[in-house]
């Protein structure tokens, strides 16, 4: 029996070594199977891109879906830039769709930009390049299709089941608070321009709206709804004015008006019901932004 032991111990050894290299080369089979592209369908045509991405470019709009995908970003556009929720892009370079040459350099294998940017076929001759009409998609589905653009379609499909669920409940538990038929408007002010949004065009207004279905007030539903955003003078901004306002402020732009007496007195200024907020952080409608802006919003309306 002792004489046995030794010998037991040595198959034991063997057989372990034989299923830890078994386990490496299903391993390395694995990865090996794996595609290097893949062919996204984008709204101009099928297009060949990386299975799994490592230098992208974003020339506009998407910098908070790439992010919030894992995805590393090499060279983006200023205002995604600019934003100061976006502290990844920190010692990205800045680009756009006239740096060619810079683009060059920095070697990317994926370019995401709108479809209206300019020197498309050129950078398609650099990487991929893979354009989205900016409101084409709602904000969920543009999402989406950055997921399968950059084969991560299962995580952007969780963060939407997760994110409508946890908007819902917030919208519920805030018209509780403030009535059924309480009225929310957006506003913004932009260099000497004061304009009011509607349900689509980031700002918050996508949660506010489509997921919280807060109301509207009606001179902004007749005018903003449809286009996406509408300019007013101050003097008539209280003929928008919903009960609740959150204000999208540019501080570098004209915000005298708040001084006038037309404003102070508006009800939702006399009521402190105007939530402020930084216009650079409200931009977007990425899940970065979205989480964001539906932190403010629990924060705001339900003192969370």
């Amino acid at each position: 029996m002792k004489k046995l032991l030794p010998f037991l111990l040595i198959l034991v050894l063997i057989l372990s070594a034989c299923g830890g290299q078994t386990t490496e080369k299903n391993e390395e089979k694995k990865e090996a199977d794996k595609p290097e592209t893949i062919t996204y369908e984008s709204e101009n045509g099928p297009v060949e891109v990386p299975a799994d991405p490592e230098r992208v470019v974003v020339l506009s709009s998407f910098a908070g879906n790439v992010m919030a995908l894992d995805v590393d970003i090499v060279g983006v556009d200023s205002w995604s830039k600019m934003n100061p929720r976006f502290e990844q892009l920190k010692d990205v370079e800045e680009v756009t769709d006239e740096n060619l040459e810079k683009i060059i350099e920095l070697n990317p294998d994926l370019i995401i930009g709108l479809s209206n940017i300019k020197n498309a076929d050129k950078l398609k001759e650099i990487a991929p390049t893979v354009t989205f009409t900016y409101g084409k998609l709602d904000y969920l589905n543009q999402h989406l299709e950055i997921g399968k653009l950059l084969n991560k379609e299962e995580e952007a499909r969780k963060w939407i089941e997760d994110f409508k669920a946890e908007s819902k409940a917030a919208g519920e538990e805030i018209k509780a608070k403030i009535g059924e038929d309480a009225t929310v408007s957006v506003i913004e002010n932009f260099d000497k321009q004061l304009y009011v949004f509607g349900e689509n065009w980031a700002r918050g207004t996508e949660i506010l709206y489509q997921e919280m279905k807060l109301n509207m007030p009606e001179k902004v539903k007749e005018t903003a709804l449809k286009p996406g955003y509408y300019a007013i003078s101050p003097e008539v901004l209280s003929d928008y004015a919903g009960e609740y306002v959150i204000f999208s402020k540019n501080a570098e732009g004209d915000t005298s008006f708040q001084e006038t007496e037309t404003y102070k007195n508006i009800p939702a200024v006399k009521n402190n019901q105007v939530f402020e907020v930084n216009a650079k952080e409200f931009y977007f409608n990425d899940p970065i932004s979205l989480e964001y802006q539906l932190e403010f919003f629990k924060k705001s309306f339900l003192n969370k």
